[in-house]
């Protein structure tokens, strides 16, 4: 197909500086949980970017010194030349499909505990280290000298940068992770000298470091900037106000203007809370201030979109993290006129998680992602089937679907088994929660692509035993039939049932999904989970005119959902429902009529008044199906099995992302050699320095 001739601007080549991006879709840095620890995964990553059409394409931050680095965090290093190579592979994969590479330099001042190389921290102002860890280390303020070194240094990583083949140098002022934010910033910078007081004077260093950086590499290499839109951390905060003064005082310093707003939490916030383009008012008006190209970020996904910031002057290049990482042909899909096969991201931040718990980065929507090296997994592409033909895939949630998908695409035959009336199982049902509408995209894509094989059949109100299977002569058996919210109050508190009064009205979130709500009056929740659910059903029920109590025993609520850069935003949103959240609190019985907890810490007990309770606990796999052929394995031969497996939430209930990933897996694996006890991935091992 053609290209829709209203998308044509997103194609039309920009300079920044002495180099051309051949279209506006610009891919910002971004974590992958890889960093320095798995270089070859990060560049295949970004390798496969490239081949998907983004015509610029940056690596992750990347600590340019080691008088400042980010452990326990895993991200690239420049600390000397022998980081070069691993570098100019990633540049290399980049270049390969003729994008531009780009290299995102920080030095993290007031952001870097140096917990690896034991330095002192460095920063304008004498302060505590500001980390998501609250490190207990502060930093020293920098003298004349410091500066000096600190110029010095950035030119030896501009160098360095440009001996690894990369086209563009970012220098790093956003998020509150960059020695520029934090000169720039009156809440970091609270110097008297000729580096504070005034926006002109604190804005010296970063006139220097551009400098330095255009004496090094700018006859080669674009030098862009990426700055705060507004740091919102009150009166002393870098605002949007003086952002714009700033460009309007240094409208042509650099090539390129990269606007991200305040700290991550803000800029990269998930659907539940930011819409897409929710940045635009903070961007707007900007463009009109310099005559180099700016560059902006808010979870673009709709090519219409796009095109929009573009026309109406807001942006010159569209800047995608998520967006690019949920599907990386996104480009490629636009110019090919495949609009509808875009798999787009649905804002649920389980990508942040992997660099927020320093391991691999995960995607719901895009399984392949940071696999594209261990395992050989393109997003696009797929092996064909091998010696067997036909597979039913038993459960239409997010393992089924994305399976299902998967085994199509091989060629196999494929039934698609449902034992309800619609597609998605738990994505069907959470996506109507509140603010998770995106998720349900997970199904929608996956609904649609299907519909395209003419290989997988989909059977609805199929309430399949082990006796219909043993009679339908498929070869392969995948058992995806989900998981349910445990009744028991078993989870982290209690690994046991706990004590609960028959007569207390309870309910878990399969109740409240199914529309099985409490009367009203007061109503405990216990969250023992601690992601999302206990707060999104938290909310519901508010909603609904019920006067709810949070119980977690955790100190934050919903506490894992700081890995996913929401939890400061659920709490803010809980406390404005009237939601009485209560912290560091066990339930340890349920009454007729009330609760009883505990202190997580000392035990001391205490009654809640309860007229009724939800408990958001641990889920059970729905695996009874795949017990009972198990126990007829016997029958499997006459019958034409080869294989049964459970795979997703019946087999260990985890986030969507998980599922569609154990779903991926299962079909890629499915007929393919046994490795044994062999590793089913690569994996870089750090060579032994010389003695």
């Amino acid at each position: 197909m053609a290209r829709d001739p209203r998308y044509d601007i997103l194609f039309q080549p920009l300079k920044i500086g002495p180099v051309t991006a051949k279209n506006r879709f610009y891919q910002v840095p971004h974590c992958n949980g890889g960093g320095y620890r798995d270089p070859s995964a990060a560049a295949a990553m970004r390798g496969i970017k490239s081949e998907g059409g983004w015509g610029v394409i940056f690596t992750e931050q990347c600590e340019m010194h080691h008088t400042s680095e980010i452990t326990p965090f895993i991200e690239l290093r420049l600390w000397e030349d022998a980081d070069i190579p691993g570098l100019a592979k990633m540049a290399a994969a980049m270049k390969r499909h003729g994008a531009l590479a780009g290299i995102q330099l920080a030095y993290s001042g007031v952001n870097g505990p140096n917990l690896y190389t034991r330095e002192v921290p460095r920063a304008p102002t004498a302060l505590p280290i500001r980390t998501f860890t609250n490190d207990p280390i502060q930093a020293r303020a920098m003298d004349r000298e410091d500066i000096r070194d600190l110029r010095r240094w950035h030119r030896n990583a501009f160098r360095r940068a440009k001996q690894a083949g990369f086209d563009l140098v970012c220098l790093y002022g956003a998020h509150g992770f960059g020695i520029i934010q934090h000169f720039l910033s009156r809440a970091t910078n609270q110097r008297s000298d000729e580096y504070g007081g005034s926006l002109e004077n604190r804005a010296r260093l970063m006139r220097e470091l551009i400098a330095e950086a255009r004496d090094a590499v700018g006859d080669s290499c674009g030098i862009t900037l990426r700055l705060s839109l507004d740091e919102i951390v009150g009166d002393l905060g870098f605002s949007n106000a003086e952002l714009r003064d700033l460009i309007a005082m240094h409208a042509d310093l650099p090539d390129l203007w990269d606007l991200a707003h305040g700290a991550w939490e803000d800029c990269s916030g998930p659907s539940r809370f930011k819409e897409e383009a929710a940045q635009e008012d903070l961007v707007a008006g900007i463009k009109q201030l310099t005559q180099k190209p700016v560059v902006g970020v808010g979870r673009f996904t709709s090519p219409d979109v796009m095109v929009r910031q573009i026309k109406q002057g807001t942006l010159d290049f569209i800047g995608c993290a998520r967006p690019s990482i949920a599907d990386p042909f996104l480009p490629r899909k636009v110019e090919e006129g495949r609009i509808e096969d875009i798999r787009e991201c649905i804002g649920c931040n389980i990508c942040i998680t992997g660099d927020m718990t320093m391991s691999i980065s995960r995607c719901t929507q895009n399984p392949t992602f940071m696999e594209e090296w261990r395992k050989g997994w393109h997003p696009e592409k797929i092996q064909g089937k091998g010696d067997s033909d036909s597979v039913l895939v038993v459960g239409a949630g997010p393992a089924g679907l994305e399976a299902a998908l998967a085994l199509g695409r091989r060629g196999y035959r494929v039934a698609l088994a449902e034992s309800g009336t619609e597609l998605g199982g738990r994505v069907a049902r959470e996506c109507k929660l509140p603010g998770l509408s995106a998720w349900g995209r997970v199904r929608d894509y996956r609904a649609f692509q299907l519909g395209k094989l003419a290989n997988v059949e989909i059977y609805f109100d199929s309430h399949l035993a082990a006796e219909d299977i043993l009679g339908f002569g498929f070869q392969h058996v995948a058992i995806a039939t989900g998981a349910d919210w445990r009744r028991d109050g078993v989870a982290r508190a209690h690994v046991v049932p706990m004590p609960i009064d028959a007569a207390i009205p309870l309910f878990t979130p399969d109740d409240i999904m199914a529309g099985r709500l409490p009367d009203g009056g007061r109503v405990v929740l216990f969250d023992d989970d601690h992601y999302y659910m206990g707060g999104v059903t938290a909310e519901l029920l508010a909603g609904k005119g019920m006067k709810v109590t949070l119980v977690t025993s955790s100190a934050f609520v919903s506490d894992w959902s700081r890995n996913t850069l929401e939890q400061g935003a659920i709490h803010r949103r809980l406390a404005a429902a009237g939601i009485e959240i209560v912290l560091n609190r066990v339930v340890t019985r349920i009454g007729a009529d009330h609760v009883e907890t505990a202190c997580a810490y000392t035990g001391n007990a205490a009654p809640m008044a309860a007229d009724a309770v939800v408990l958001v606990t641990a889920r059970i796999g729905r695996d009874a199906l795949w017990h009972d052929l198990v126990a007829r394995r016997g029958d499997w031969a006459e019958a034409g099995i080869r294989s049964v497996k459970r795979i997703g939430d019946a087999e260990a209930p985890g986030p969507i992302a998980w599922a569609t990933y154990a779903g991926h897996r299962y079909a890629r694996e499915l007929d393919e050699p046994d490795i044994g006890d062999a590793m089913p991935f690569r994996r870089e091992v750090t060579a032994l320095a010389a003695d």
